[in-house]
């Protein structure tokens, strides 16, 4: 399997995945169930628990925007088409009533709790098969949040928003744009969204700094990768230009 830092344990078997269970799994499993029911196909749907007491989900056929076919992202038509499946999402959970007994695994407590979101809507959970196949996968995360939460957090991804050199973008503020009108923000949201930026994308410093310190893995390893200065730097580099996301949401 591939697509992200943290995939121990999981594995393809035919058409499906398993992958270990937590205390979250059942909570996941009734999100996705709502989704599959009200007719959002890009996610994954759950089978139920196997006889090794791993959760059964179906396989998404295709292939990992991150790195190599980040290229796919390029054109504003398909970034747009991230915008709007985001959208999408964000539209059908707005009916899911959690079970009474859920338990999220919270990594990073959100600001704002409107919706259940995904909390990593990246591409390293991206998968594409043709043009209209598009799919979000690792919704073990998944939990109390806000759309502009997750939306701020998948602007720094998808656009990127990155302080990197083989990844930093002269056009970023003008693919914030497109993303922002694709997904349907308002005046309201794109003001409130602009600082959120910069706090959704510092938090992911913050939270594998804590980690490290605590020696939890993986997130101690992804530290010491260097991971946690990634991080750190786009933060900065977001907050720097604040007045330039305004400028490109807002106008004037």
């Amino acid at each position: 399997m591939s697509g992200g830092n943290v995939s121990a344990g999981v594995v393809r078997v035919g058409d499906t995945v398993r992958r270990p269970t937590g205390p979250w799994t059942p909570a996941v499993h009734a999100l996705l169930t709502h989704l599959y029911e009200v007719g959002f196909r890009a996610a994954p749907r759950p089978l139920g628990i196997d006889d090794q007491g791993r959760e059964v989900l179906t396989f998404v056929h295709g292939h990992v925007v991150w790195p190599d076919r980040f290229s796919l992202l390029e054109s504003a038509r398909n970034l747009a088409g991230v915008a709007g499946l985001i959208r999408d999402f964000h539209d059908a959970v707005r009916g899911f009533t959690p079970p009474a007994d859920a338990h999220w695994q919270v990594l990073i407590p959100a600001e704002g709790s409107d919706i259940i979101a995904h909390h990593d809507l990246a591409p390293w959970n991206l998968v594409v098969a043709g043009e209209a196949e598009w799919a979000f996968i690792d919704w073990d995360t998944a939990g109390p949040g806000s759309r502009l939460w997750d939306v701020a957090y998948a602007m720094h991804g998808f656009i990127p928003l990155s302080a990197h050199p083989d990844w930093q973008r002269p056009d970023a503020a003008d693919r914030l744009r497109v993303f922002a009108d694709a997904y349907g923000l308002d005046e309201d949201e794109r003001r409130r969204l602009v600082p959120l930026l910069g706090r959704r994308t510092r938090s992911m410093h913050v939270f594998l700094r804590e980690q490290a310190t605590r020696g939890i893995q993986p997130w101690a390893t992804l530290w010491t990768e260097g991971h946690g200065d990634a991080w750190r730097n786009d933060a900065e580099y977001i907050e720097q230009r604040e007045d330039q996301w305004t400028h490109a949401l807002l106008g004037g």
